[in-house]
């Protein structure tokens, strides 16, 4: 995952911050019990968000554990697990698997060869357990994979189905709340992959690499037109969010909603205006 759904910490009270760091320490003891270091090595801050958002509105029974780890060999880390966090990790190795295979089709990528076959066998038993995520997850990564290919110009189209496959992660179970958090899985998706291609523009064109946003940049205002849009998906997200009934949590969502979002948005627009003056 790209590490951009994240908190803004300056914003957040300490026990707040203590408490959103004890999920994310959770899904990384959660992945690595499930599935050894091969698994903790997929971890990510957004995966922490979806974490976060279904245990707050599903409110399953926790276990909180203090451990040290290869990160903090002396402190012990606060843990905080649940079901949610074991389906989560599930979700999580599940996606970087296909995105592997998917790198090692078109790139040939020794690397992404190598990890995802040290990865398959429990990605298989993944696959097994969640039959229809596991297809809507695989077909989201291909089909975008192929959109890549054909060098697709419009950025709705690429980036919705990146937006497919949160979709089908945070709708955790088939109830009255599913819709909502298919709608938050689309839009934050859809954030998340235009913000990775707006990050990474300036490589991608020494590159060569595919970015859907290279035909853009020439346009008038280029840097608040992505602003526009990313806000735009995140109003999204917090519209649905508002509509859920989430007490637990609900503060530290709302800064990863309204304000960690745009921290990394923020640092890339002010260097690209810094790199124009130059």
């Amino acid at each position: 995952m790209f590490g951009y759904v994240i908190v803004n910490k300056p914003e957040l009270k300490i026990r707040e911050y203590e408490e959103y760091k004890s999920f994310y320490c959770g899904l990384c003891h959660s992945l690595k019990r499930k599935y050894s270091f091969l698994g903790q090595m997929t971890l990510s801050y957004d995966m922490t968000m979806a974490v976060l958002l279904l245990t707050s509105l599903y409110e399953p029974e926790l276990t909180r554990i203090n451990k040290t780890c290869k990160a903090h060999p002396i402190k012990k880390q606060k843990m905080t697990i649940s079901e949610v966090t074991d389906y989560i990790a599930d979700m999580n190795l599940l996606m970087s698997y296909y995105h592997l295979v998917d790198d090692w089709k078109d790139e040939k990528k020794i690397y992404s060869k190598a990890y995802a076959d040290l990865l398959k066998r429990n990605a298989n038993k993944i696959m097994d357990k969640y039959e229809d995520k596991a297809r809507i997850i695989k077909e989201g990564l291909h089909e975008l994979s192929i959109c890549e290919k054909n060098n697709e110009q419009s950025i709705s189209v690429v980036s919705q189905t990146f937006g497919k496959v949160l979709s089908a992660v945070l709708c955790m179970k088939n109830d009255e709340w599913s819709q909502s958090l298919s709608r938050i899985g689309m839009a934050l998706g859809q954030f998340v992959y235009i913000m990775d291609a707006y990050d990474d523009l300036e490589k991608d064109k020494k590159t060569g690499n595919y970015n859907c946003l290279k035909s853009y940049e020439k346009e008038p205002d280029f840097d608040i037109f992505i602003e526009n849009m990313l806000k735009a998906y995140m109003t999204v997200v917090g519209k649905e969010f508002e509509y859920l009934p989430i007490i637990e949590n609900a503060e530290i969502l709302r800064n990863i909603i309204y304000s960690g979002v745009f921290i990394r948005f923020e640092e890339v627009k002010r260097k690209r205006l810094e790199d124009k003056k130059l």
